[in-house]
């Protein structure tokens, strides 16, 4: 990053001229986004609306999968189109296809989601004893050859690896469990799906999702000593997935680097969608508003098997820290929709889910809270060194400052209901345009 700009800098104002002025060629917010934030550098709430409608159409995004594939190709394509050079950077992650994925007890049968790396049973299933498993990982009964049915405390959950799940599974297998169900009480009542390492199982013996709402027949069978059939067949292995990345070199030997993710369990509309629009617009503006900077713009596949592909990214396609003037990575829940849910049914709300954090460099707190001022969570930013979460973690501890990151847990976060109702092309358009200010003023 250039030194901080002094009175009379003429380069520093220079630069800040021409952001400005490649900006004005911008279109103009909606007349609804326009009324709630005031920008010198606006943003196209339609624009937004159409990288949204493209990217929630690819449908399922898992990592190397058909959706996830076709969304990279598109996003290389827009890439191209705003004058950067791209590549792909290729890494092997896996999947699984199933054909029967169920839990049943006496006439009772459900749906359960195979848990990644997904460990099979046989084909006609494994039947012992259902135990149930609380919170805390404490055993009802003797667990040895049971099925476990883990009981995770409400939350909204996102990743094997959280102690809250993480701990009761432990005790489960420790306990000599044959195999394990998880039950994934959490806001919506459906399955969360839980990110997961990708290199390898982390246990040997088959483990499953239950949706909180299909739960009840199962905990009545733990409480009355019956029995459960757990079934996991399928196909799986390993396929190919790949980063995108796109460089515009001006020799200047001074990155801006943008980030962010696009795979995911399901559609991931509010997960990854407007991360991926604010990507594009920051992308297109970017070419035009910061001759100053080479340009290094990276969407990495794999965010689900616990950043596979950022950390492929990492080691091979990122720009050095010290030629790193500035990184930003726009990571989940940029702007998801917040629900009313406790009388009517689930609604959405016109407003954001504000289980979203704004993570920056220490010095760089004020600014933030300038320009996310009134922006549900995000205006209550916090110092990278003393928060920070998912892939950005990865990117400070590397060594990459200054930086500015943006991840969250919406309500249907890892939910297969996280389709187009969750996100909202006018609240990503804010989001979007505040980043763009701080990005502004950190360069200058």
């Amino acid at each position: 990053m250039s030194d901080p700009a002094q009175p009379g800098d003429v380069r520093a104002t220079t630069t800040r001229r021409r952001f400005l002025a490649a900006s004005a060629a911008t279109p103009l917010l909606s007349a609804s986004v326009a009324a709630a934030a005031t920008t010198s550098t606006p943003v196209s709430s339609t624009s937004i609306a159409e990288d949204l409608r493209r990217y929630v159409e690819f449908g399922n995004k898992q990592s190397g999968g058909p959706g996830d594939e076709a969304c990279g190709a598109w996003l290389e394509s827009e890439l191209s189109q705003a004058g950067f050079q791209t590549e792909r950077q290729y890494f092997s992650s896996p999947w699984f296809e199933a054909v029967t994925a169920e839990l049943a007890t006496g006439e009772v049968s459900v749906p359960v989601w195979p848990q990644p790396i997904v460990q099979t049973t046989p084909a006609e299933g494994i039947t012992a004893p259902i135990v149930r498993v609380d919170s805390q990982g404490l055993a009802s009964q003797p667990i040895n050859g049971a099925i476990a049915l883990v009981d995770l405390a409400h939350a909204r959950w996102s990743s094997m690896f959280w102690d809250g799940v993480a701990s009761p599974v432990r005790a489960a297998f420790e306990g000599g469990a044959a195999a394990c169900v998880i039950v994934t009480n959490g806001p919506s009542g459906g399955v969360i799906a839980l990110n997961t390492d990708g290199r390898q199982p982390l246990y040997p013996r088959p483990m499953a999702l239950l949706a909180p709402q299909d739960a009840a027949p199962f905990l009545a069978a733990a409480m009355q000593g019956g029995q459960a059939r757990l079934t996991l067949t399928g196909q799986g292995g390993r396929r190919q997935a790949f980063n995108l990345v796109g460089k515009l070199d001006r020799g200047s030997g001074r990155s801006l680097v943008v980030s962010t993710p696009r795979s995911g369990w399901f559609t991931c509309a509010g997960e990854r969608g407007g991360g991926i629009a604010a990507w594009l617009h920051i992308a297109r503006w970017a070419s035009r508003a910061a001759p100053e900077y080479d340009l290094v713009f990276v969407c990495n596949s794999g965010h689900e098997y616990q950043y596979l592909g950022a950390e492929e990214l990492l080691h091979n396609a990122a720009p050095s820290p010290q030629s790193t003037a500035f990184w930003l990575h726009l990571g989940a829940n940029l702007a998801a929709r917040d629900w009313h849910e406790a009388v009517g049914g689930r609604r959405p709300l016109p407003g954001t889910d504000s289980q979203r954090y704004l993570v920056v460099s220490p010095e760089l707190l004020g600014t933030a809270q300038e320009e996310f001022s009134g922006l549900a969570g995000l205006e209550a930013p916090y110092a990278s060194d003393v928060l920070s979460a998912g892939e950005l973690t990865n990117v400070i501890e590397a060594g990459y400052a200054p930086v500015a990151g943006i991840f969250g847990v919406h309500r249907f976060h890892h939910v297969a209901e996280d389709d187009a109702r969750c996100v909202s092309a006018d609240d990503v358009a804010i989001t979007t345009a505040a980043f763009q200010r701080l990005l502004e003023r950190a360069l200058t």
